[in-house]
């Protein structure tokens, strides 16, 4: 356990399980995004951390002992920092920590609107490798029924900024977002944004709402002719279908193994489309010779 006071609830990708959790910022400067919960309560209102607190919390954790090689930059909008604090949060973290090999954090999209590739670069030789980037959704429909403040193309630009900077991206796409109305044009623009990004990797979760999701229907059901209603899960399985089909990605790690899907799978793309696809259209097709979550195996 690291000796770090939290202002939880602490949200982490999957993979960053064995990082140092650093909570350079509270919560979430945007939080207007009609599907997400993390970051509504009372006590998760967006305020970044002051630089002295962090270095007290980095020198705790260099004199209890604690050696890690990887750090993850929480909570939810750690980039929109300004450029010369995240440059010191990253010179601090070499400074007590000199094992960290790899930084990483989330990103959206519009926090790389005034960072340079230049700027990004230096971020990338200071230690800041990695980017999770919710993209949610290749569709500007959606994306704006959803309020992501974000489009196809700031999107795409956000991405390509993260390549020139010779840093990886790892992408998220929500499987169900735009409803049954919406969901091929959501699939079939989600693989046009992968394909003209190329992320390293690639990851699909299902659009889920532990908290209900009257915020999102409202917003949706504002918009569109007919009421929103989640997928069925023959219809997620659908949709990863025309998504995985319209997907032309060279050498993507794709991974659909969160807790909230159904269906788990793995592989590389484009290597392992044909075989990806096969398990989808057998899910489809015969949905009891498939090894699927049951409902209470599945979460946020």
């Amino acid at each position: 356990m690291y000796p770090i006071q939290y202002t939880e609830p602490v949200f982490r990708p999957p993979s960053e399980w064995k990082s140092l959790i650093l909570q350079v910022t509270n919560g979430c400067s945007w939080n207007k995004c009609t599907f997400c919960d993390m970051y509504t309560s009372e006590n998760k209102k967006f305020k970044p951390k002051k630089l002295e607190q962090l270095e007290q919390e980095l020198i705790q954790v260099a004199s209890s002992g604690i050696t890690t090689r990887r750090v993850f930059l929480a909570d939810g909008d750690a980039m929109m920092l300004p450029f010369n604090r995240l440059k010191d949060i990253l010179l601090l973290i070499k400074k007590y920590i000199p094992t960290v090999s790899r930084v990483s954090s989330y990103c959206l999209p519009r926090n790389l609107h005034n960072k340079t590739v230049e700027q990004l670069a230096e971020l990338k030789h200071l230690g800041l490798k990695l980017m999770y980037v919710g993209c949610e959704s290749g569709d500007d429909e959606v994306l704006e029924l959803v309020e992501k403040g974000e489009t196809f193309e700031s999107s795409l630009a956000a991405l390509n900024k993260i390549k020139q900077a010779g840093m990886k991206s790892s992408v998220m796409i929500l499987n169900g977002l735009g409803g049954p109305t919406l969901s091929k044009q959501h699939a079939i623009n989600s693989a046009k944004l992968m394909n003209a990004a190329q992320p390293n990797y690639l990851s699909t979760l299902v659009v889920s709402f532990p908290l209900g999701e009257q915020r999102f229907a409202a917003r949706f059901n504002q918009r569109q002719q007919s009421l929103f209603r989640q997928l069925t899960q023959a219809e997620l399985f659908e949709e990863m279908a025309t998504l995985l089909n319209e997907l032309e990605l060279k050498q993507t790690i794709f991974r659909s193994d969160h807790a909230s899907n159904y269906l788990v799978l793995k592989g590389i793309l484009g290597d392992d489309k044909e075989k990806l696809l096969a398990q989808v259209n057998e899910a489809i097709e015969q949905p009891t010779n498939v090894n699927l979550r049951e409902e209470w195996q599945r979460g946020l």
